[in-house]
């Protein structure tokens, strides 16, 4: 019989990198809690029309990209492919824009994309956002920016880099709309590059073919039809990014990858990921939600990509060395020192200390054995003797170092605990 294997292009993390795995994703989601963003927790499949109407029929991620699928009941249902299109179903859903604004959201699990599987690209991959809705200030744009780069730096990145744009208002992108569709109809294009372009002339921009790169390096940009509204607003969000000491780049072509986004648009890309360096970004999205049945407020959010920031975290070597780290591990070689061992295993996890003992008849080679491969910070072995005295030796793991101490839980929990 054959074995199962994964399927192709997913990411899959187990024991020890598992544990690199949930300290990135977990500080990505400390630095938004820090914020004051809630969690709010989704299906990963939704209706589709969630996200042909909400991410945009023209682009590659609804084009190309959707695991969709009819259920038994006829409808037609699509694996989330991106969080935002989601949480604002759920916003309207649920009326939690009719209380306080800004409504504050952060989402984290898995997503999926019918991609080309490569490094750094999957079809199931994770990630980590925030959504804030109600209000289109400058200071809201720059504070979801600056959540992602708090994380980043928290998990001691350095070589990142911040794009940022602005796509304008609806009267700023007209105007734009206008110019490019004009530019565009002197190019030579096949059907299909001419119909998405009809859909959203700005897909072009986003198009990877390096004959469309070429074609479109003299296409009208739209910071150069930015209104003064959009304009102030941009000059507000790169001020307040200096005053707080964030690094930017200005980029006029970039667009995204989804049809929702509006005013400030921003990437970070690292420079260690080869060709898939983008590691997050967002942006404001201020039609999504009218788009979508709901009221006409605005909001904005970023999607952080956990699998490649992971990536980014070993390229610079920045996680610590010991994640998870065991802090006691028993070593029982009697009955008696496996009942004894297993009461103060209880009792120094209920107090807190990560600990474990080696199960089954191992004897004190193989005990030490697990002890040394569980890379636990001290071994503690429990005999009849240990017992009949009430006294043992913690053995601190890194050197061998003896520490004598009493057999007891409260003894132990002080000495092993004083270590974390």
């Amino acid at each position: 019989m054959s074995k199962f294997q994964a399927p192709k292009g997913v990411s899959e993390y187990f024991p020890p990198n598992s544990d690199q795995f949930e300290f990135v994703r977990d500080k990505l989601i400390n630095s938004a809690k820090l914020a004051g963003y809630s969690l709010i927790e989704l299906p990963v499949f939704e209706d589709t029309e969630v996200f042909t109407r909400g991410v945009g029929e023209s682009t590659d991620v609804v084009s190309k990209e959707m695991y969709t699928f009819e259920d038994r009941g006829g409808r037609s249902i699509t694996l989330r492919p991106e969080g935002t299109a989601g949480v604002m179903r759920a916003v309207i859903e649920h009326n939690l824009d009719r209380g306080q604004l800004p409504v504050k959201l952060f989402y984290t699990g898995p997503f999926f994309r019918a991609e080309r599987p490569q490094a750094g690209r999957y079809r199931q991959f994770y990630q980590v956002g925030i959504e804030a809705i109600g209000y289109n200030d400058p200071e809201i744009d720059v504070e979801v920016i600056a959540v992602a780069d708090s994380a980043f730096k928290a998990l001691g990145l350095k070589q990142y880099k911040l794009n940022i744009t602005s796509l304008g208002d609806s009267s700023s992108r007209a105007a734009h709309r206008t110019e490019l569709v004009k530019f565009i109809s002197t190019l030579k294009l096949d059907d299909e590059t001419i119909a998405r372009s009809k859909l959203n002339p700005l897909r072009l921009f986003d198009d990877k073919r390096d004959e469309i790169k070429q074609a479109m390096a003299k296409a009208p940009l739209l910071l150069d039809f930015l209104n003064s509204e959009s304009k102030s607003h941009f000059e507000e969000v790169k001020r307040l990014l200096t005053e707080i000491g964030i690094e930017y780049i200005i980029n006029p072509r970039m667009v995204r990858g989804l049809d929702y986004y509006t005013g400030t648009t921003f990437e970070f890309d690292h420079a260690l990921l080869g060709a898939q360096s983008g590691i997050g970004g967002g942006g404001r999205y201020d039609g999504l939600m009218n788009s979508l049945g709901g009221s006409d407020v605005s909001g904005i959010g970023f999607g952080l990509g956990v699998d490649r920031i992971l990536m980014a975290a070993l390229a610079e070597n920045s996680l610590p060395v010991e994640l998870n780290q065991i802090k006691l591990f028993i070593v029982p070689i009697t009955e008696q020192g496996k009942n004894e061992g297993f009461k103060i295993l209880s009792q120094l996890r209920a107090a807190g200390i990560t600990c474990d003992m080696a199960y089954g008849d191992r004897g004190l080679k193989g005990g030490m054995k697990a002890a040394d491969k569980s890379r636990a910070l001290y071994s503690l072995v429990i005999g009849d003797d240990e017992i009949s005295n009430g006294k043992c030796d913690l053995k601190l793991m890194s050197n061998g170092q003896l520490i004598s101490s009493s057999l007891t839980a409260s003894e132990l929990i002080k000495r092993v605990g004083n270590s974390i």
